[in-house]
């Protein structure tokens, strides 16, 4: 049987577009599985295991690491690579600066079970704050602090559960917008994921923005134009010379300067 030209042209292209936006969103997420990763670092860092489970039945990990006479823990989101492992240097400057830290890795990564979907990095978001609740902390005392595709899932947990404070670093207005840096013309058409500037009005807390004025992966600009759509209080911290990867090291010891410096006003206002 032949399938005239006019209803194979459009089930082709309809089929070509499946494609291509399976793969673009597929492509969002970069992780390393276990034993991928800098495992040892666990003792060097004094950092416990937890495990969680999420609404659907999935186990994750996380390390948690303590920071004696903390007025805040930090619920941390990584970016869309490696694992936990790889932020080392985070769980050595936000525990300096003055907080406790619970950070774990999202559905697909390290040693969490299942594969990573946005939905589904919203539900680990909200097993990990769950399990700080259980544990004993109250919303006013936990940070949530996002790192690039970290920032949507702190922004969407931040819009829907209350918490101390938010913290964004190399945010992003939308995963569209940052296809378009990328893919000017055909990028945008395929991912409608993490939609930031759409609930960063639903958040109510303190924020800081943090963005290296160097980064090639998601532009200054679309940090400003998420902080312009952001409501008070806010402050934005521009890292000089920092590009995507390298703002903790490019900032050297401004970094846990300004992180002590917000958990203190934090504080005040307590």
């Amino acid at each position: 049987m032949r399938i005239p030209w006019y209803i194979a042209c459009p089930l082709l292209a309809a089929l070509t577009y499946a494609l291509l936006y399976w793969f673009a969103n597929r492509s969002i997420y970069y992780p390393s599985r276990y034993p991928e990763g800098l495992w040892d670092l666990q003792s060097q860092l004094g950092a416990s295991d937890v495990w969680l489970e999420t609404s659907d039945g999935l186990r994750l990990h996380g390390w948690q690491v303590g920071h004696p006479g903390a007025r805040f823990i930090t619920l941390y989101f990584h970016g869309n690579a490696g694992n936990i492992t790889d932020r080392y240097p985070h769980f050595l400057e936000i525990t300096s600066a003055g907080s406790s830290l619970l950070m774990i890795d999202y559905r697909g990564y390290g040693k969490s079970a299942g594969r990573p979907s946005e939905n589904g990095l919203y539900k680990d978001a909200d097993a990990a704050y769950d399990h700080l609740i259980r544990s004993g902390y109250r919303p006013d005392q936990i940070i949530l602090h996002g790192e690039s595709l970290g920032t949507a899932v702190a922004i969407d947990l931040a819009s829907r559960r209350s918490c101390a404070a938010l913290v964004v670093e190399a945010p992003f207005t939308s995963a569209k917008d940052v296809a378009r840096t990328v893919l000017p013309v055909i990028g945008p058409a395929l991912t409608w994921a993490f939609d930031s500037q759409r609930k960063i009005g639903r958040v109510h807390a303190p924020m800081l923005f943090i963005h290296g004025d160097r980064d090639e992966i998601i532009p200054l600009r679309l940090g400003q134009a998420l902080f312009a759509a952001a409501p008070e209080p806010k402050s934005f911290w521009i890292v000089p010379g920092a590009h995507h990867n390298d703002i903790v090291e490019t900032a050297g010891a401004g970094y846990e300067q300004h992180l002590h410096s917000f958990y203190e006003s934090l504080a005040a206002h307590h």
